[in-house]
């Protein structure tokens, strides 16, 4: 292992955590020696490692092993000490300030998510109090922007992707800001990063001094995916399904570009809740583009969806090949609709709470051998719970190639089995395959091993 050149260094809050009342700082720094440490420097790593060529976060430990946080109170608030930190985050010994910013959203979002998992105000079991967590979630993290009209687009898809399919990203989220909308993503590299770059040029043409580069993402994939520098407004939810419903609930509408399993994790997230009966009136734009290069796999994906979710789920979205003004059009069309739907129905702008989210989306899925094996994915079931357990499938084969604890365990137990009707296991082992020959499984140069099996 070749360790990385590194720097001690001492730093204060800034972007969060600011004001605090020293019964706060007491609190931050206990619950830091009670447990989430580990996790705190896990994530702290990484977004230290911004522009890092890695996804796999057990690398990235090994590369640092002596990396240390100090949590330290003192009468003007909290403060970090960092020992053996990534050089790389810092200019003439001082930390770039996007990273310092992201460290500390890191401490408050790790902190605050403890603080109210133990709430006795709050029932994690109960599908509206879930709700009403990622909503004060994403309040405490000062998200929450009343009055605003809607312009919050998500961009989801691959984090690894080739030049040309990362070149329309920004050609894309350069028509986005030409139109005045924010972007929202995992905030890590490849599709998560081009639409925000090409958004911050057109920011800057039309003069738009308040623009926001949403970043929302959870401990097990930071850890894994560093964050990428332009992103102004991060929150790490506690697990990938709050994360998913701040998504939905935070932005205005979708588009999805060329992306492997956790691509796939999202859009089929997105479709079952689509498909709920209870949603069918409300309007959520969602467009499927890419450059021509990608038209064989958004035709397979496509295909996939036909013959698992049916015709009704394929209605649910538009795709736009090769024409990055129309897609960015789509989409502003769409942020119309939703602005007047929500208008007619005093509905906020700021949280989608009119859209329903079943308790199948909300519960977190643990992606061990057993549950996997266990996967309902058969045709009998009603279809909007069919997409609840395809969604969970890739979640698990997202855990197995890029988080810590899944790739433990398939290094121990070996793949994931998959076990399902023929109807719905036929196309997902070809979509996957189509995954592992396209390089969308890893990042580009990286070999992949199949974390999964499909059983026939």
């Amino acid at each position: 292992m070749n360790f990385k050149k590194t720097i001690d260094a001492s730093i204060t809050p800034i972007g969060s955590l600011e004001v605090l009342s020293q019964a706060e700082v007491a609190g931050l720094k206990q619950a830091g020696e009670n447990g989430l440490y580990e996790l705190f420097r896990c994530c702290v790593l990484a977004i230290l490692n911004t522009g890092s060529d890695s996804d796999n976060a057990k690398t990235l430990l090994q590369a640092y092993p002596n990396f240390a946080i100090d949590i330290v109170q003192q009468d003007r608030g909290i403060r970090l000490n960092l020992l053996h930190a990534p050089a790389d985050a810092f200019v003439d010994g001082e930390m770039i300030r996007s990273t310092r910013e992201m460290v500390f959203a890191a401490l408050r979002d790790i902190v605050y998510a403890e603080s109210e998992r133990a709430s006795p105000l709050l029932d994690l079991e109960s599908g509206s109090d879930i709700t009403d967590y990622v909503f004060h979630f994403l309040r405490n993290a000062r998200m929450m922007r009343p009055g605003e009209e809607p312009r919050i687009v998500v961009c989801w898809g691959g984090h690894s992707i080739g030049a040309l399919e990362y070149e329309y990203t920004k050609e894309v989220g350069h028509e986005l800001g030409l139109r005045g909308l924010d972007v929202c993503t995992g905030c890590g590299p490849g599709v998560m990063k081009g639409p925000m770059k090409g958004a911050t040029i057109s920011h800057a043409k039309q003069r738009i001094l308040n623009a926001r580069y949403i970043g929302l993402t959870e401990p097990g994939i930071i850890a894994a995916e560093a964050p990428n520098p332009i992103v102004n407004e991060l929150a790490i939810l506690p697990d990938i399904e709050k994360r998913l419903e701040a998504f939905v609930r935070l932005g205005h509408g979708i588009l999805v570009f060329p992306g492997g399993a956790g691509t796939a994790e999202e859009l089929l997230y997105l479709l079952g809740i689509l498909l709920h009966p209870a949603n069918r009136d409300i309007p959520f734009p969602l467009v499927l583009t890419g450059p021509k290069s990608t038209e064989p796999y958004f035709k397979q994906l496509h295909s996939f969806i036909a013959k698992t979710l049916g015709f009704e789920a394929q209605q649910k979205y538009k795709i736009i090949i090769a024409d990055h003004e129309s897609a960015a059009c789509e989409m502003a069309l769409g942020m119309q609709q939703v602005f007047d739907y929500r208008k007619k129905n005093n509905d906020a702008y700021h949280f989608n709470w009119q859209l329903t989210i079943a308790d199948d989306y909300q519960r977190p899925f643990v992606p061990n051998h057993q549950n996997m094996a266990a996967l309902d994915l058969h045709k009998d079931i009603p279809v909007h719970l069919l997409a609840a357990n395809l969604r969970r499938a890739f979640s698990g084969i997202v855990a197995g190639n890029v988080k810590e604890q899944g790739i433990g365990m398939i290094e121990q137990l070996g793949p994931f089995e998959i076990h399902g009707d023929r109807e719905i296991t036929d196309p997902l082992d070809e979509l996957l395959a189509a995954f592992v020959e396209q390089g969308r499984m890893k990042l580009p140069g990286s070999d992949y091993v199949p974390c999964y099996r499909v059983v026939k």
